[in-house]
């Protein structure tokens, strides 16, 4: 693949000029694009820098501390956009966006793509990070849609309406996949060289397991949520 310039690279910026604009016009608000794409920035420099150590090292317990941090951190993002936001909430999306993301993440390591190692850092941590990230995404609209249907209806109507609202856009995906877009990874490979009909492959399992790690999460929350309004009943 062609390196890019760091002056072609500016140049991806300008469209963002235009939409802070109007978010500023019709929001008020001129800090929130600024700073999301400040981070973004340096967020992705710091993690190349540290990606660079990570796959030359093949050091499992790194890999684990790694897991555990993204399982904490889009926890607590989860967390973020919800009403209730105390500790026992935190720990229902915690256990949901654990058990999905590591039933996932052991199926493709250990079983599918059969590695010669449980642990081989350019697998584990990409992978790691895009189905930790989707089940984030995934569970975020779950709680939110939740939250605000269960003040108006039963606990059964707010999690089916709940649920099916995580789930549009991951099934959305699977509809489009193919017909209105090519998915980043598989876009990735084809422009380093790879063959399309391997890519393809690896982008089917990548869809299977941002469906099932968003429907698994979201199956996790509700049960845990009905055994604690069952409890504290």
């Amino acid at each position: 693949m062609s390196t890019i310039s760091f002056f072609n690279l500016s140049l991806s910026f300008l469209p963002l000029i235009f939409i802070w604009y109007f978010y500023y016009k019709w929001t008020k608000d001129k800090k929130d694009i600024l700073i999301a794409t400040l981070r973004m920035i340096i967020q992705l420099i710091t993690i190349g820098y540290l990606l660079v150590f990570i796959f030359k090292s093949n050091d499992i317990k790194i890999g684990i501390f790694i897991v555990l941090f993204m399982i904490i951190v889009s926890s607590w993002i989860t967390l973020r956009n919800t009403i209730n936001k105390s500790f026992n909430h935190y720990l229902q999306i915690l256990s949901a966006v654990a058990i999905s993301g590591l039933v996932n993440l052991i199926i493709i390591i250990g079983f599918v793509l059969d590695l010669e190692s449980l642990y081989e850092p350019r697998y584990v941590i990409p992978l790691a990070g895009m189905v930790f990230a989707n089940t984030m995404n995934a569970l975020s609209l779950a709680v939110e849609r939740f939250e605000k249907e269960i003040e108006g209806t039963s606990f059964e109507e707010a999690r089916q309406i709940a649920f099916k609202a995580c789930m549009i856009p991951q099934i959305n995906s699977l509809l489009a996949v193919g017909l209105v877009a090519l998915p980043g990874m598989m876009t990735g490979q084809i422009l380093s060289g790879i063959d399309p009909l391997i890519a393809v492959r690896y982008q089917i399992m990548i869809m299977a397991m941002t469906l099932s790690s968003a429907g698994i999460s979201a199956i996790v929350y509700f049960l845990l949520k009905a055994n604690f309004i069952q409890k504290s009943n």
